[in-house]
């Protein structure tokens, strides 16, 4: 055990997802197990450069694994952008006497983190906390779980009403620059087409696959489109260009929007949380920092941030090749 790390501080940043505060309260408990201190940030780095803290002990985290959100809450600091402002938030890390920082967030959060550790080589490790699951060097990332299901229940429901009035759905669920909500839950679903942005299906390839799946005796389809897919300038002029072009589909749009990152996490990413924030903070007592924790094939690992967040969202083929088998 590292002799230097008696005090551990916790933050969230960025967008929220279901399971971050099981890996809050992972955090708090494994200091109180290894007896040490842990201060809760709020706001993110927005609540360090304004010294917004408040100490943590097992019974501060008491009934949170089963609340979604993030009970430290969550913003994106402007602050934190500049010099000025991290050195206060490095300044009141030093008063308050913390050792060693876990940050839970997206790659943003992981940016903020590797600036933070240049200038200032603060150790600190991360947890993968975002509903996208757009991080390298884990399979999966906190909230990604509980958000398909959220969206495949929803996809559900709207297949009710495009099966009852035989109507074409848009479903646009989050994903700016990944597709894996989309892909997986259009599988998941049973969609008819996944639109995803690091594909480029076009117009024509689209409207002909609707015309194969109206000649197969489809009468209502569901689409499923992330909202970083081009396709169209975006799902409402992609709904209009369908319904010029398919006159025998009445078309309808649904933004699913931040429902996907609300709710009760899953088991899934309970348990997943849980054993990224034990690890975080075995990483740190193990002297290991500027990494982030991860989980390849079910087991615990840990990466450099840079790598982290290095190159572009790889996607499955396989998945890819299920989705166009099963909707024909």
């Amino acid at each position: 055990m590292s002799l230097n790390i008696k005090k551990i501080g916790v933050l969230t940043s960025g967008g929220d997802a279901p399971g971050m505060n099981a890996a809050i309260r992972a955090v708090v408990r494994s200091c109180a197990f290894h007896k040490l201190e842990c201060v809760g940030m709020f706001r993110g780095y927005e609540g360090l450069i304004e010294g917004d803290f408040k100490a943590l002990d097992a019974r501060s985290v008491k009934n949170i694994i089963n609340r979604g959100g993030t009970f430290l809450k969550s913003a994106r600091s402007k602050g934190f952008f500049t010099k000025e402002g991290r050195q206060k938030a490095y300044d009141n890390l030093k008063k308050e006497e913390i050792d060693a920082l876990v940050v839970i967030g997206g790659d943003g959060t992981f940016t903020g983190a590797i600036v933070f550790n240049e200038e200032h080589d603060f150790p600190t490790v991360g947890i993968p906390g975002t509903i996208d699951n757009d991080i390298n060097g884990t399979d999966y990332t906190i909230g990604y779980d509980t958000a398909l299901n959220t969206v495949v229940d929803a996809i559900d429901k709207i297949r009710d009403t495009a099966n009852s009035h035989n109507r074409l759905f848009l479903v646009e669920v989050m994903g700016r620059d990944a597709g894996d909500i989309a892909l997986n839950a259009g599988i998941g679903a049973g969609a008819e087409e996944i639109l995803i942005p690091e594909e480029d299906m076009g117009k024509d390839r689209l409207i002909a696959s609707l015309r194969r799946s109206k000649k197969s005796g489809k009468s209502s389809s569901i689409i499923v489109v992330s909202e970083g897919d081009q396709i169209g300038k975006n799902i409402f002029s992609l709904a209009k260009y369908i319904e010029e072009n398919m006159e025998s589909y009445e078309v309808r749009v649904t933004v699913l929007g931040h429902i996907q990152r609300g709710g009760s996490p899953s088991c899934f990413d309970r348990v997943l949380a849980s054993r990224m924030g034990v690890g975080a903070v075995d990483a740190l007592l193990n002297n290991e920092r500027n990494i982030m924790i991860g989980v390849v094939h079910n087991k615990m690992t840990s990466v450099a941030f840079s790598e982290a967040l290095k190159g572009e969202n790889k996607l499955d083929l396989e998945l890819i090749r299920v989705a166009d088998i099963t909707s024909i």
